[in-house]
């Protein structure tokens, strides 16, 4: 069998509230082939974006060891890590996070600029084009809706040919309709590309499209059958 895209072995992640710690993660342990897609889900405050982080190498688990791409991180300074990420791993996040001077293009070129395509203009044209905004290419963040805000974070996340996408409440901020047809977006070019995708959500509808659904509850994850995700949590 191949080896998994990541693995995580044991995550424990503690914080400090005035003289008590707190544990956010206990010894989670998680692995994820390539090309499946996993949806973690949990209530709010369960710790979903902290691990969402750990796994990607964004932050550090307070013990426990998590492999990516076969690279243990605990070898790896920040710089080391965000090495390893560059034109491999892509994110979506609930708030867009496009920055605000740039134009759509321009933004979906970053990750780009990080990688050995710098400079690679018509590729990010192309994925602009794909997601339906080959119109909107000049146009500033302030100048697009929010559904076409997240449609360029998905080229933008997509644009380097990543094995791996995280995805952080990727509808939280949209109306119904238009989160119905993001995710549709992000599967479709998911499947496309044969990448693995992790993302973490409230939203059942996208739940279900994974092939697999965890659930987040007093720091470890619990399976859950995506048929019958849906109603409370």
């Amino acid at each position: 069998m191949s080896r998994p895209v990541l693995q995580a072995d044991k995550l424990t992640k503690t914080v400090t509230s005035g003289e008590r710690k707190l544990a956010i993660l206990n010894q989670l342990s998680l692995s994820v082939a390539a090309g499946e897609s996993v949806a973690i889900l949990g209530k709010s405050g369960a710790g979903k974006s902290t691990l969402l982080g750990l796994l990607a190498g964004l932050d550090t688990p307070s013990d426990g060891e998590l492999i990516l791409f076969g690279q243990p991180l605990s070898r790896l300074d920040e710089d080391g890590r965000a090495a390893l990420r560059a034109g491999r791993v892509g994110f979506v996040f609930q708030n867009f996070q496009l920055l605000p001077t740039l134009s759509a293009l321009e933004n979906v070129l970053l990750p780009l600029e990080l990688s050995p395509r710098a400079g690679e203009d018509h590729t990010a044209q192309a994925w602009l084009a794909k997601v339906g905004l080959g119109e909107r290419v000049d146009h500033l963040p302030k100048q697009l809706s929010g559904g076409e805000q997240q449609r360029v974070a998905i080229a933008r996340a997509f644009v380097t040919d990543p094995k791996l996408v995280f995805a952080d409440e990727p509808t939280g901020n949209l109306d119904p309709d238009t989160g119905a047809q993001i995710i549709d977006l992000l599967f479709t070019l998911n499947r496309e590309a044969g990448t693995t995708l992790i993302l973490v959500t409230h939203d059942h509808a996208l739940a279900r499209r994974c092939d697999r659904c965890l659930q987040l509850a007093q720091g470890q994850l619990l399976p859950l059958d995506p048929n019958t995700v849906g109603g409370g949590q």
